[in-house]
């Protein structure tokens, strides 16, 4: 059942084929795993039996709504039955955050990241990285960081060279852009602006510079309808390059990458299967948005079967101009978790990054999500600014209730202060949202 590569099927030819084909290719798989799981999977053995699921009766995709879904907590419970093989078979241990404070564990065989170096060549393929294009990552590769380990496999996969440069340190990076001349960057997408903003003030020609294009990852850059969102755009209008969006997770070792068309990330159905659902667990209506649920195939350490990632997202099936017949994903609406309830209005995290990213002033900022002492909703932003206070608080509360129509709470805090907090060096991201509640 595991994923068997030839070396140079960076085009698949499944990801072009006639949508029912891609259908029956897909339900073959899932019988196979299926028989997988019941073999060598002790969380579902035990999920098969309590719910007296006879795995020969699940034959087509639709056949799925039979089985459970899996969530965060069942990873973080159980972490120990989801493995499949022995402890000696694992060659690399990765980890993701868990909805409890936990961090959950993933191990990968030799086989898993076989699998996973080649769906980030397809996808790095998909983006328009070719052979022997030079591509500088501007993340880590330590920490136990799945998505790091899985760039640079991709790469040395389909033949790129890879600079691995890691996060941070603006200086650096344009030292190594001007001596190895790489063609993408691999980075956070508001990393970019901070690029930006140290060449403009060290007399950096980043204009000039050898950058075609960068892989964005950890951050949307993209609004509902595909054009630039805020952030994308303060990029382009410093800094003519290409934006490519991604999306994956540690749970799919998966990723969701755009074409040169851009119009969401293409789903590659030979490594996963995709559902939309509802809150009843229901497929969502065509235009809809929903929590992506999803089968990972040939998976051999920690296969998911239904496991509901969180977010919050919505499918696209108009045919692209690439010639991939495959659904698309748009850019992440929020998680569910960190859905928001402020005085009868629902919000979510990326739309406030929005507004906060429209304001060029914005040294830094942080949303805290809070419950008050009536158990609502409270958000504050804490952000640091070079502008008057007062004007600029009164600024930026404004901006909320014309966008969002919310006044949340702002507090000033000292850049040197807030950027320890937002720029942690123990975290791989940035850590714009807190969520107390």
């Amino acid at each position: 059942m595991f994923l068997k590569i030839k070396s140079l099927e960076f085009y698949p030819d499944i990801e072009r084929s006639d949508l029912q084909d891609i259908k029956k290719f897909q339900e073959h798989k899932l019988q196979e795993l299926l028989v997988y799981l019941e073999n060598n999977s002790p969380f579902y053995q035990k999920l098969f039996n309590k719910n007296s699921i006879n795995i020969s009766d699940i034959q087509t995709l639709e056949d799925l709504r039979k089985i459970p879904t899996t969530t965060k907590d069942d990873l973080q419970q159980h972490n120990d039955d989801f493995f499949c093989i022995s402890q000696d078979k694992i060659v690399d241990y990765s980890t993701t955050s868990g909805t409890l404070g936990d961090p959950v564990t993933f191990g990968l065989s030799d086989s898993d990241l076989e699998r996973l170096a080649y769906n980030e060549a397809i996808s790095f393929v998909c983006a328009g990285i070719r052979k022997g294009d030079v591509v500088q990552m501007v993340t880590t590769i330590d920490k136990r960081f799945m998505a790091g380990l899985a760039y640079f496999l991709g790469l040395r996969k389909m033949g790129a060279s890879v600079v691995r440069m890691g996060p941070g340190v603006p200086e650096l990076q344009w030292d190594s852009i001007f001596r190895y001349k790489p063609k993408y960057l691999i980075t956070v997408p508001s990393f970019l602006l901070k690029m930006i903003d140290y060449a403009e003030k060290n007399g950096v020609d980043y204009k000039n510079s050898s950058v075609y294009g960068a892989v964005c990852i950890g951050e949307s850059i993209k609004n509902q309808d595909f054009t630039d969102n805020i952030l994308s755009q303060k990029i382009k209008e410093k800094w003519d390059i290409k934006l490519f969006s991604t999306y994956a997770s540690t749970e799919m070792s998966t990723a969701f990458t755009e074409c040169e068309f851009q119009i969401g990330g293409h789903h590659h159905p030979e490594l996963i299967i995709t559902e939309i659902l509802d809150d009843n667990e229901n497929p969502v209506g065509e235009g809809e948005n929903g929590e992506l649920t999803i089968t990972t195939l040939g998976v051999e350490a920690i296969p998911l079967l239904r496991f509901r990632t969180g977010d919050l997202v919505k499918a696209h099936y108009e045919p692209c101009g690439c010639g991939r017949n495959t659904l698309r994903l748009g850019p992440v609406v929020g998680r569910k978790q960190q859905m928001i309830k402020y005085k009868g209005t629902t919000l979510y995290p990326p739309a406030m990054n929005d507004i906060l990213n429209d304001f060029n002033t914005i040294l830094c900022y942080q949303i805290v999500i809070q419950s008050d002492e009536i158990g609502l909703d409270e958000i504050i932003i804490k952000l640091s600014t070079e502008q008057d206070h007062e004007t600029f608080v009164n600024e930026v509360r404004d901006h909320f209730r014309a966008k969002l129509r919310v006044s949340p709470k702002i507090e000033i805090i000292d850049f040197d202060i807030l950027s320890k907090t937002v720029f942690n060096p123990t975290s791989r991201k940035p850590m714009t949202f807190i969520d107390l509640r």
